[in-house]
C-alpha cells in the first residue's frame, strides 16, 4: 500500500469537506481521548464515515469499495474464508486467484490483522477499504439489514488491533507461558477494556459465561441483559484467570464458588466491582457487579418517589424507634433506597451502625461492619454487639432467619430505629414472611412501623421521546389507563444513539408504602392472610406498585409495557385487594 504523505485532515480540507479549524479541533480531540483522527471527525460531526473512509483509502493508496452499490453484493464470496474470521475481524472476501485474496477491510492501519490473516489463510492479501458500518450491514442481511446486536463505543471487543494479539497470547497461556500479571499482556488490556467499557455504557453488571464453543459476554444495562460479544473458547482460561487474579481469588480453585472485589479507576473515578465466580458445566461463570459511589447519593427525590410517598418516607425514617423494611426481588434497588435514607440521616448527632454482607459502599461517618461467617461474625453476632455500642440507627443488610429477625425486633422495641430488607413481592407479604420465620405475631405487629415495596423501571430516553399515538390496549388495560385518560399523555422512545436504540435510558423506582396502623396490626396479630392485609392497606391509602407506575406513565416518564413487565406479579394482587 503506497501511503500519501498528506495527513487525513489535510486531505479532507483539500477536498473542501472540512475547514482547517475543524481539522485542528478534531486533531486535539483525538489526541486528548486517544482516538483515531477519523473517529474524532465523525463524532464531532465534521465528516461522515464514508468521507473519512474515502480519505483513508486515498491516504493509503487503496481502492475504496462502496458495498451498497448495485451489483457489489454478487462480488463478495463469504465462503472464501472461515465464518469466524469474517465476524471476528469484520472483513469481506471478494475473490481469490493464484494465492492472492482480495479482501475488504475497514481499518488500513491494522497491520497485525493482515499479518494474522496471511498466516492463517496462507495467502497474500490485497486489501480494499470500506466503512465499517457498510460491512456490518452486509453481514447482518444487506444494506438495509436490521441490526440485532447492540453496538457500543466499540463494535467488537476483539475485532480491533489491540485484541488481535490476544489470540497468540492465549495460545501461549494454554502452554503456561503467558505472564497474566504483566500489565503489557494483551489479555490484561482486554480485561481492562471490558471493565472500562461496561462502566461507560452504564452497565450494572458484567456476565462472563463459558459455553461449549465460545465465551459469551453480556452487560446488564437498565436492568436488561444484552449480549455484547462472543469470545473464542480458547480465551476462556486466560480471561477467567485474569479476572480472578484482579479480584484476589484463588486461581487454582475451580470447584467451589468464590467472591472477590476489584477497584479500577475509570475516567478518574474509582469504581468497585463485586466479583462472583461459580462453577458451571463448561467452566466457571463470572459475574462482576459494578458499584458506583454516586448511585446511592442521588437524593431521595431523584430515586422516583412521588411527593406524597416521599413525605411519608421522610416521616418514617425520622422516627426514634421501630423497624422500617424495604422489600423486593434482587436488583430492585433496595440497597440504594436504604443508603439514600442513611445519607439523609448521617449527621454528627446520630450514631449509625450497619451489618452488611458485603459492604457495598463506604460512607464517612457511618460504622459499617462486614459479615464474615467463616469466623463466626454473623448477622446475629454483629447485631448483639451493636446494641452495646449505643447506636441511634441500625441497618441490617437482610433479615434472613428467625434469630436475626428477633434481635432486630428487640432493638426496635428498646429504642432503636432499625432499617432492613426482605425478599417479598409486595409490602403486606413482609408481615406473613416474618411470622413464617417463627417470629411471634405480637412482636411483628408492635415493632414494624412501615414496609416499602419497590421495583426499578426503565425511563424513556429524553432525546427520542415522542407521543405514543397508538399504545397497546393490552398494556393500557393492565396498568388501568383508559384511552381517554391516556390521550396525548402516553409517551414512548423511538430509539436513538443516546439510548442504544432501546428507547429507554436510566431507571427510577416505583413504590408502594404500607404504613402500619391499628387495623393492620390487629390483622397481623390474628395471623390474617396476605389478601386481608393487602385489602386493609389499600383501604388505608396505600398506593400499589402498578398505581405508582400509572403516575409514571401519565407524566411521560415510562411506558405501559414497561410498568406491566415490572409489576406483572402484582397485578392480580391489585385486583384482589381492590375487590
Amino acid at each position: 500500500m503506497a501511503r500519501s504523505k498528506k495527513k487525513l485532515g489535510e486531505i479532507l480540507v483539500g477536498w473542501g469537506l472540512i475547514n482547517s479549524t475543524q481539522a485542528d479541533k478534531a486533531a486535539q480531540t483525538a489526541k486528548a481521548s486517544g482516538k483515531r483522527m477519523g473517529d474524532a471527525l465523525v463524532e464531532l460531526g465534521f465528516a461522515n464515515e464514508d468521507q473519512v473512509s474515502k480519505a483513508l483509502a486515498h491516504q493509503f493508496g487503496m481502492e475504496y469499495v462502496d458495498i451498497g452499490a448495485q451489483g457489489m453484493a454478487t462480488k463478495i464470496d463469504l465462503k472464501l474464508i472461515p465464518d469466524d474470521l469474517v465476524k471476528k475481524f469484520l472483513v469481506l472476501p471478494m475473490s481469490k486467484n493464484n494465492g492472492r485474496l482480495q479482501l475488504v477491510i475497514h481499518d488500513p492501519m491494522d497491520l497485525e490483522m493482515l499479518d494474522m490473516l496471511r498466516f492463517r489463510l496462507n495467502v497474500e492479501v490485497e486489501p480494499k477499504l470500506a466503512p465499517k458500518s457498510q460491512i456490518k450491514r452486509f453481514l447482518e442481511g444487506g444494506p438495509g439489514g436490521k441490526q440485532e446486536k447492540m453496538v457500543g463505543p466499540t463494535d467488537s471487543l476483539i475485532s480491533e488491533s489491540m485484541d488481535r494479539t490476544v489470540d497468540r497470547s492465549v495460545d501461549r497461556s494454554m502452554d503456561k507461558s503467558i505472564d497474566i500479571a504483566s500489565e503489557d499482556a494483551p489479555i490484561v488490556r482486554l480485561c481492562n477494556r471490558i471493565l472500562t467499557e461496561a462502566v461507560k455504557m452504564r452497565a450494572s453488571d458484567i456476565h462472563i459465561e463459558p459455553m461449549a464453543d465460545r465465551v459469551r459476554l453480556r452487560y446488564r444495562i437498565d436492568g436488561v441483559c444484552i449480549e455484547r460479544d462472543n469470545l473464542p473458547a480458547r480465551m476462556q482460561n486466560a480471561l477467567l484467570s485474569r479476572v480472578k487474579l484482579m479480584s484476589s481469588m484463588n486461581i487454582a480453585e475451580k470447584r467451589v464458588p468464590q467472591d472477590g472485589r476489584i477497584k479500577l479507576p475509570v475516567d478518574e473515578v474509582n469504581i468497585d466491582f463485586r466479583v462472583s465466580a461459580c462453577p458451571a458445566y463448561h467452566g466457571e461463570s463470572v459475574v462482576l457487579r459494578i458499584l458506583r459511589p454516586e448511585s446511592v447519593r442521588i437524593g431521595l427525590v431523584n430515586i422516583g418517589f412521588e411527593q406524597d410517598t416521599l413525605t411519608t418516607f421522610n416521616k418514617i425514617i425520622r422516627r426514634p424507634n421501630g423497624i422500617f423494611l424495604v422489600t423486593g426481588p434482587t436488583g430492585s434497588g433496595k440497597t440504594t433506597t436504604l443508603y439514600s435514607a442513611l445519607d439523609t440521616l448521617n449527621r454528627p448527632d446520630k450514631k449509625i451502625i450497619t451489618a452488611e454482607d458485603p459492604v457495598e459502599y463506604a460512607f464517612a461517618g457511618i460504622n459499617q461492619c462486614q459479615i464474615r461467617e467463616s469466623i463466626g461474625l454473623t448477622f446475629s453476632a454483629i447485631l448483639k454487639s451493636m446494641l452495646r455500642q449505643a447506636p441511634n440507627i441500625i441497618l441490617v443488610g437482610e433479615i434472613r432467619d428467625k434469630e436475626v429477625a428477633e434481635i432486630a425486633i428487640q432493638a426496635a422495641l428498646t429504642g432503636h430505629l432499625v432499617f432492613s430488607t426482605l425478599h417479598t413481592n409486595d409490602a403486606p407479604s413482609a408481615i406473613t414472611r416474618l411470622i413464617d420465620m417463627g417470629v411471634k405475631p405480637f412482636l411483628v405487629a408492635s415493632s414494624i412501623q412501615a414496609v416499602l415495596a419497590q421495583r426499578l423501571i426503565r425511563i424513556i430516553c429524553k432525546q427520542c421521546k415522542t407521543v405514543d399515538t397508538a399504545p397497546d390496549p393490552k398494556f393500557m388495560q393492565l396498568t388501568g389507563i383508559t384511552a381517554e385518560e391516556g390521550a396525548g399523555k402516553v409517551m414512548k422512545g423511538t430509539g436513538c444513539d443516546n439510548c442504544n436504540r432501546t428507547g429507554y435510558r436510566g431507571r427510577q423506582g416505583i413504590f408502594e408504602m404500607m404504613v402500619m396502623n391499628s387495623s393492620i396490626r390487629d390483622l397481623a396479630f390474628k395471623l390474617a392472610p396476605v389478601s386481608d392485609l393487602r385489602h386493609a392497606a389499600l383501604q388505608s391509602g396505600m398506593r400499589p406498585l402498578v398505581g405508582d407506575g400509572k403516575i409514571k406513565i401519565l407524566t411521560g416518564r415510562s411506558t405501559p409495557d414497561e410498568i406491566a413487565r415490572s409489576t406483572q406479579v402484582d397485578l392480580d394482587n391489585v385486583a384482589k385487594g381492590a375487590a
